[in-house]
């Protein structure tokens, strides 16, 4: 086993621990950033290349009829394959965490449409679900397994929030395991089923599942109840005759006590364990290999890497299957230090080949551990779980290199501006709001004075006003502005002037006197 350490360029700040990697044909694409995308890659998904240990991220792009992919943090993921030429290779992305904290309920399918001159084109669309629904989770699996010509998917188990009758302003964001049901997802008609095994007594989470035709197997875990990491090892065996599906559970022996362990897959049928915890307050340093052989499954342990200082003695680390028997770590920089980076990186690979240095961009996994910002490390233990997929990497891309320093500074001018005493639209916390926002919040004119820009939302415009103003060619004014604007269009009453009475006709001798000219004027009214 060889541990190599991996620079980054300006982009480092984009790999905190919760993100996922993604192989499409060779290329690993980077999903899952901390905070809402930004103007230089507004879909948050970025092509991974590792080349002579030095890592690029660079913007990758999605077709014009792709959905919304939020950047999810802690999602299960897994790879599957469709009945047409073009969906030969797709990822199924399920849960996660949002920039907002909140956890996503829906299932993604990613697949690439275009590929042309090594440069990667996206699809994404959202799969709807009927029937028993999965809450939005993190800290779960997701797997595809096939039986009698026919594929279903595995979601097991993960961590929710607490019920919204329990959750008070000091545990509003306090997590519990997700009760141990098995979940069936048919992506073909959208439909989900549950199923109670008794084998599964409690919730597990930041376990790690591997798919085998008909099968997944469960090991290890972390129980957020009895904050205990079982030596458990699961076997899930799904039927999918013409009728209901069958599910039957397996508690098998040879399990081990982990959590948020790495899988790579180095052979057909041999697959390491690296990194994870034994204990809350204990890395595991140990690796092991799992190996499949009619149908029996067999954990033994392998010699263990030569880590550096800095890896034995950080308090977390994370990581993500990079494929071909490679794995990707991260660990917290040294603080102390004048100028210290947040993370260190390194690749670790379990498995000698023949995979040249052109080669080195794997495939992908998820991370292992909460953002060190977002929890006291090991204090919730917000690891993660890994799906193993295999798959050889090749090929070189031309896209531009992500640079941070290219970024605009949009905290203060562009979209991200304090539109308004109210607004309360923030670059790190905003979500679409209209079915026309993607990457940055709908903004609309106020032709007050100079004029300038307000957010719509801080407006509390509708969506069909918001169009109708942008299509028409009338003034808009903002909350701020518009009493401001009617005194000024409207003009003021002006108060009408008292007509005096006609002076009464007098006789001769009443000391008035009448003109000629009034004279004519009385005789043409009276003739």
């Amino acid at each position: 086993m060889s541990l190599q350490m991996v620079t980054v360029g300006n982009s480092i700040a984009l790999i905190q621990p919760g993100f996922s990697l993604m192989n499409f044909d060779g290329q690993v694409f980077f999903f899952g950033q901390k905070g809402w995308p930004k103007r230089s890659c507004p879909t948050g998904v970025f092509h991974f290349e590792v080349k002579h240990n030095h890592l690029k991220l660079k913007p990758a792009v999605f077709s014009k009829d792709s959905c919304y992919l939020p950047p999810l943090r802690y999602p299960a993921t897994c790879t599957f394959s469709g009945n047409l030429e073009s969906e030969k290779h797709q990822y199924l992305i399920h849960g996660g965490k949002t920039p907002n904290n909140e956890l996503s309920d829906k299932i993604y399918v990613m697949s690439v449409v275009c590929k042309n001159n090594k440069k990667v084109t996206f699809r994404c669309t959202e799969k709807d679900l009927v029937g028993d629904v999965p809450e939005g989770r993190y800290g779960h699996s997701i797997d595809v397994v096939y039986s009698r010509g026919k594929r279903v998917g595995v979601l097991f188990g993960g961590r929710s929030y607490i019920p919204s009758a329990q959750r008070t302003t000091e545990k509003w964001n306090s997590v519990a395991d997700c009760l141990p049901h098995v979940f069936l997802v048919d992506f073909e008609f959208g439909c989900s089923t549950s199923y109670i095994l008794p084998e599964l007594q409690d919730g597990l989470s930041f376990h790690v599942s591997i798919a085998r035709n008909d099968t997944v197997y469960i090991l290890g875990g972390h129980s957020l109840a009895n904050n205990i990491r079982p030596a458990n090892l699961y076997r899930i065996r799904v039927d999918l005759p013409l009728g209901s599906p069958a599910v039957e559970c397996t508690v098998l022996p040879g399990g081990i006590s982990v959590s948020s362990a790495i899988l790579t897959q180095i052979s057909n049928d041999e697959f390491v364990i690296v990194g994870g915890y034994q204990l809350e307050n204990q890395k595991r340093m140990l690796c092991n290999i799992i190996s499949f052989k009619d149908n029996k499954i067999d954990i033994h342990e392998m010699e263990t890497p030569d880590w550096t200082p800095d890896i034995k003695h950080s308090k977390i680390w994370f990581g993500s299957n990079m494929g071909n028997g490679t794995v990707f770590l991260g660990i917290p920089g040294d603080n102390k230090q004048a100028v210290s980076e947040a993370f260190y990186f390194y690749t670790l690979k379990c498995a000698e080949d023949d995979v040249n240095e052109d080669q080195k961009t794997f495939t992908s996994s998820q991370t292992s551990t909460e953002d060190p910002g977002d929890s006291t490390p090991f204090e919730d233990s917000e690891e993660f779980c890994f799906s193993a997929e295999a798959n050889s990497f090749d090929g070189d891309d031309e896209f531009d290199t992500y640079n941070e320093d290219d970024e605009e500074d949009e905290s203060e001018t562009g979209y991200w501006i304090t539109c308004c005493p109210t607004c309360d639209v923030d670059i790190n916390t905003w979500v679409p709001f209209y079915s026309t926002e993607l990457n940055k919040p709908a903004m609309i004119y106020c032709s007050h004075g100079d004029g300038h820009w307000v957010h719509a939302q801080c407006m509390d415009l509708a969506e069909r006003t918001l169009i109708q103003l942008s299509e028409g060619s009338n003034k808009y004014y903002c909350k701020e502005h518009v009493e401001i604007a009617r005194a000024l269009q409207t003009p003021k009453r002006v108060q009408s002037l008292k007509k005096p009475p006609l002076r009464s006709l007098h006789k001769k001798g009443s000391g008035k006197i009448i003109t000629p000219a009034k004279k004519s004027f009385l005789r043409r009214l009276f003739d």
